[in-house]
């Protein structure tokens, strides 16, 4: 198994091994540390059945599909999820800046997407390291943000998405949350679910917000990952955000979602 980082700071491809096969204690190990390494990581040419996906994901955690309504599971599976452009809908799912399941009081650990059609071109996906987001602040401006929490919301979500759903109570995390593996600091804000600092304002919390936003988004600190049929991506939601560009048409793209509850969020 050879693991080929894409760059310092975020993402991994890892070849030569194939996740429908039974593997050894060890490989499963080194899969673990290269998620923790590199915050997220890539697999090619995999020919997964439902089952042997879920068995997959089971290796690493307890799979889940979260309530929000905006990720219905397929049909006949209450693990996997499916993520489509419907035809006549304008935004595509995850569309933003995000890390998944910000606004719920134990936010899963991780995501495995599997690609089951691709668009001829576009639909890929970038992610950002805010464990390094937080490594290239200022050590001032590192001591201002460790004290603060931030309110969550998935209202803003739940109404672009039109859901006619009512968004989930608010909840608060550590603004710097410590890695549950490994205890690496982490810049914890994010534009799709994060409203504002606990005891601010919204207008008091959005220049800080806006700068860290900005700040995040350095060339540098991402990765861009482009799909193929049997591709699989697995990132830890403690630590990356990721973005879904829209530049493909309705019905172009296929993924199967697996949410994976692990370690407890390092909050």
């Amino acid at each position: 198994m050879r693991i080929a980082p894409l760059n310092p700071y975020v993402g991994a491809e890892i070849d030569d091994v194939d996740l429908s096969a039974e593997q050894a204690p060890e490989i499963y190990r080194r899969i673990r540390q290269a998620l923790i390494d590199h915050g997220v990581i890539f697999f090619r040419d995999q020919t997964l059945t439902s089952e042997q996906y879920v068995a997959l994901a089971r290796r690493f955690g307890h799979p889940t599909v979260p309530t929000s309504g905006i990720i219905p599971p397929i049909p006949g599976s209450e693990e996997i999820a499916e993520v489509t452009k419907e035809p006549g809908q304008e935004r595509n799912i995850g569309g933003s800046w995000h890390t998944d399941q910000a606004y719920r009081e134990s936010p899963s650990w991780g995501t495995m997407l599997l690609c089951r059609q691709a668009p001829a071109s576009g639909g890929d996906t970038l992610f950002i390291s805010m464990a390094s987001a937080y490594e290239h602040l200022s050590e001032g401006l590192k001591r201002t943000l460790e004290p603060l929490r931030a309110v969550h919301s998935n209202a803003r979500v739940q109404s672009r998405m039109k859901t006619g759903r009512a968004p989930d109570p608010d909840v608060t995390h550590p603004v710097v949350v410590r890695h549950p593996e490994g205890g690496k600091p982490i810049l914890y804000v994010n534009p799709a679910y994060t409203v504002r600092f606990e005891g601010w304002t919204e207008a008091e919390s959005r220049p800080l917000l806006e700068f860290l936003y900005q700040h995040a988004q350095q060339p540098a600190l991402a990765c861009r990952f482009r799909w193929r049929v049997g591709s699989l991506a697995f990132w830890d939601n403690h630590q990356t955000w990721h973005f879904a560009v829209n530049d493909y048409a309705a019905g172009e793209r296929l993924m199967h979602r697996i949410v994976v509850d692990g370690p407890v969020f390092g909050g």
